[in-house]
């Protein structure tokens, strides 16, 4: 059953998919011109792409420039930052330096971004 959702609008879907697939350890569940699903046991990312008329306008920056006005930026927990590092890099997508990474109740904290620049946080729990 999943728990949690949330929706990602992105210029391209399938760049922006291989991100969090990669990152998450998500895999795709349903597949349509308009959007990908992608579950993990407790979790469901939904990419959806950005209406035409808007994506023409926008512009996506190699590397991507993070979105620091953004509304809200969501965390996940992950088993293994470095294989999040992997992924990040493989997709398109930025991870600051491990000095930049602070602890914070029982967890080693990382942001980065998505291909598109969406800012993502990663907490990884240290055993103890």
């Amino acid at each position: 059953m999943i728990t949690h959702g949330l929706v990602i609008f992105a210029k391209d879907v399938e760049r922006v998919s291989a991100y969090y697939q990669q990152t998450l350890n998500l895999s795709v569940s349903e597949t349509k011109n308009s959007h990908q699903v992608l579950n993990g046991p407790d979790i469901e990312v939904v990419i959806h792409a950005i209406p035409a008329a808007l994506a023409a306008s926008i512009t996506i920056d190699q590397p991507p420039v993070s979105r620091g006005n953004a509304a809200i930026k969501p965390a996940f927990r992950v088993d293994d930052l470095e294989a999040v590092r992997a992924a990040t890099v493989a997709t398109g997508g930025t991870l600051k330096p491990f000095k930049k990474a602070w602890n914070i109740r029982g967890a080693l904290v990382l942001d980065g971004c998505d291909p598109e620049g969406n800012i993502v946080q990663f907490k990884q729990l240290q055993k103890s």
